[in-house]
């Protein structure tokens, strides 16, 4: 039956002893009986084997000079056998030599009695003897617990990490494109959480020819409370489900894309609100006309986008803005933009700007620039975003895992072959 980790060890009680002379034999027993043990005899090594294997004695008493098997063979023996806990075992000796001590240690011995053997003197060793065994089985006992409580959580972590990882091939569904091409433009997303579920996010949408809507996102916080929100903002700005697309206006005309400022706003007004909900997110949401060039976009606490442009130059946009959930009645202010046949807008969580390098500082806008501007200027589309995350890994400590989420969208205008 299993043990109740509860309940207090049973105190060692159990004597047997060993010892071809039966005047000693009785001597000894009779002293200990009248202590309250309960006492086993054995006339030689080989009987005190078999009774040890019927009964598991707590402390052994053995004498070591006795015909056949000897105490030191008999203690070699009795340690040999298997056993569910430990067995004190005192030898009876005239041996006085330092040898013979150190013979019955590697024996397996505990402690040793000089004959002949005085009452107090062996009172006080069993009573050592039963101590001892008393705290290994203590200590058994709570290893024992210990292990069965690990084997308990090894199996909750084995069913939590099972559905974290069913959770990041939910997560990843939402994001089932990372690479469209409307027209003659392109658009490429990278999300890279940092354990199986992440707070970042990323999409595009396109409710007609000549527009296209992406975003990025970055949730506050790690793991599944924030995966929780993001996967509830992407419902909001679902790509499947237009209808149900909070940024696109329906009308008789269609679906028409609303002002990036009113997303801004529509989707505060559903996340500020909630009750318990102390989550809130940056994003930087865009609006493109692929005809012009036009592009729209509203910065909610997000790092500020990069504009490359054709011929060179690269710019950061924007001035920040306060996060989507932070406070009630947020407003939001738009920024334009005009793109050039070849320009590139790239958009990033602060796992870029933020990630610690190997000297211990941040990327930050600099150390960002840096790394696109090493990325191969023939290299485009979602292999720019993947060149892009492989350099900052590179410049990451190679044996300390990501801290953060590292997502980023490139909107690259007017480059596709026709």
């Amino acid at each position: 039956m299993p043990s109740d980790p509860g309940a207090c060890p049973a105190r060692p009680r159990r004597v047997l002893v060993v010892d071809d002379s039966r005047v000693q034999l009785k001597i000894v027993s009779a002293m200990l009986e009248r202590w309250g043990f309960e006492v086993f005899q054995a006339e030689s090594g080989e009987a005190a084997l078999r009774l040890c294997a019927q009964v598991a004695p707590d402390v052994v008493l053995s004498d070591w000079m006795m015909p056949g098997m000897d105490g030191l063979e008999f203690c070699r023996r009795f340690r040999e056998m298997p056993s569910d806990g430990y067995g004190y075992f005192i030898l009876l000796t005239s041996k006085a030599e330092k040898a013979a001590v150190a013979h019955g240690l590697d024996a397996g011995a505990d402690d040793f009695l000089t004959k002949p053997v005085h009452a107090d003197e062996l009172r006080a060793r069993i009573n050592a003897g039963t101590r001892v065994v008393s705290m290994e089985r203590e200590l058994s006992d709570k290893n024992r617990m210990i292990s069965e409580t690990l084997t308990k959580l090894q199996t909750v972590y084995d069913a939590i990490d099972a559905d974290l990882r069913q959770a990041r091939r939910i997560q990843e569904a939402q994001v089932p494109q990372r690479v469209g091409v409307f027209g003659s433009s392109r658009m490429s997303l990278l999300l890279k959480p940092c354990g199986h579920v992440g707070g970042d996010l990323v999409g595009m949408f396109s409710p007609s020819d000549g527009r296209l809507a992406a975003y990025s996102i970055d949730v506050s916080g790690h793991g599944i409370t924030s995966a929780l929100v993001t996967a509830r903002v992407a419902g909001y700005l679902s790509s499947a489900h237009l209808d149900q697309n909070l940024a696109l206006a329906h009308g008789s005309d269609g679906q028409l894309l609303r002002e990036p400022e009113d997303v801004a706003r529509l989707l505060n007004d559903r996340l500020a609100p909630d009750p318990g909900v102390e989550e809130y997110l940056t994003m930087l949401y865009f609006n493109a006309d692929l005809t012009t060039g036009r592009v729209r976009m509203v910065q909610a606490g997000h790092p500020p986008p990069l504009l490359l442009r054709a011929r060179g130059e690269a710019t950061f946009l924007g001035s920040g803005g306060l996060p989507i959930g932070l406070v009630d009645d947020a407003v939001y202010q738009g920024l334009d933009i005009d793109m050039q046949p070849g320009d590139r807008l790239l958009l990033y969580s602060d796992g870029f700007t933020e990630a610690v390098l190997k000297d211990g500082s941040m990327l930050e806008e600099d150390g960002l620039l840096q790394l696109v501007q090493a990325c191969a200027a023939d290299v485009e589309g979602p292999e720019f975003l993947e060149d892009l995350f492989w350099r900052l890994n590179a410049a990451m400590p190679s044996d300390v895992p990501m801290a953060d989420d590292v997502s980023a969208a490139l909107f690259e205008f007017d480059v596709v072959q026709r």
